[in-house]
């Protein structure tokens, strides 16, 4: 399989993963939110979807924050509704 090469198709990637985690950890996510221990909580998961992330793009869009803009834009801002002290 030949390695993406086009941002449009990498932030695709990147959101699709990031719905995954939203999807499969969702009350992980929201107790995260809701103690401020968001991202310890969630770091393995994030992590194992940034190497899949890393295996299916070319190197020069990892350095765009792609992944890391999609986790952020997929993850947190469907989690608006949730009550944190960091909001």
């Amino acid at each position: 399989m030949a390695l993406i090469d086009k941002p449009d198709r990498a932030r695709q990637l990147a959101r699709a993963i990031a719905s995954d985690l939203t999807l499969y950890h969702e009350k992980e996510i929201i107790e995260g939110i809701e103690n401020d221990t968001l991202f310890s909580v969630m770091q393995p998961h994030i992590e194992e979807g940034r190497a899949l992330f890393k295996t299916r793009v070319v190197p020069e869009l990892l350095e765009q924050n792609i992944y890391d803009r999609a986790v952020v834009d997929v993850m947190l801002k469907s989690k608006g509704h949730v009550k944190s002290r960091i909001w």
